[in-house]
């Protein structure tokens, strides 16, 4: 199986690019557009991780920039029904921690944007995806800087805070979503006073 490839970029289009190794062969590679945006020009090098996929009449590559992206890509296709063309679909689109917050929220409509990918399919993606979210690392070298601001980010911190005072995600995730759906402009501190006041009323 092939796992990763050095070379030259030797031609590019919107849905993957051809590697030319020192050897002189060359590998096409599918990927999402993600990476096909941060290719070199024509000639340039480049170090690829790749997912091989052998099938009855073809051996198809999928190329990523760190092992976390090819990690996330096999983390998606583990999904039932969730192919390679829809999982590097969805990886145009959104990166670890947007996948994140979109499985936390349940969000079926964000998810539906993605290309060939409907409501009904959405939904099941997401119900598996929810088991699989602490596989979603971010990319190599994020920063406190580059972690997700506002919403998103917020949403996760106001979890972790609720999970680390002994509450089950299944008890507070909806209620968290009530919260931040009502006042979006929450930081943490206040997501987590909030759904600790909506816990106490429903115990009272």
């Amino acid at each position: 199986m092939i796992g990763y490839l050095q070379g030259t970029v030797l031609s590019a289009d919107e849905k993957g690019f051809v590697v030319l190794t020192p050897g002189g062969v060359g590998y096409e590679v599918a990927a999402p557009t993600s990476v096909i945006a941060r290719l070199p020009g024509r000639g340039g090098e480049i170090s690829i991780f790749i997912h091989t996929q052998v099938a009855e009449k073809a051996i198809d590559l999928f190329g990523f920039l760190t092992a976390d992206d090819l990690d996330l890509f096999r983390t998606l296709i583990s999904i039932d029904k969730l192919g390679p063309k829809k999982a590097l679909a969805i990886l145009s689109m959104f990166d670890a921690e947007h996948l994140r917050e979109i499985a936390f929220r349940e969000d079926v409509t964000m998810l539906s944007t993605v290309p060939g990918i409907g409501p009904k399919s959405a939904k099941q993606i997401l119900w598996n995806l929810k088991d699989k979210v602490d596989k979603l690392k971010p990319a190599v070298g994020a920063t406190l800087s580059s972690a997700p601001q506002g919403p998103q980010g917020e949403y996760l911190d106001t979890l972790a805070g609720l999970k680390g005072l002994g509450y089950a995600e299944d008890e507070v995730r909806p209620m968290i979503i009530d919260v931040f759906d009502a006042e979006p402009d929450l930081d943490a501190a206040g997501g987590i006073r909030a759904v600790l006041k909506k816990i106490n009323a429903a115990r009272s």
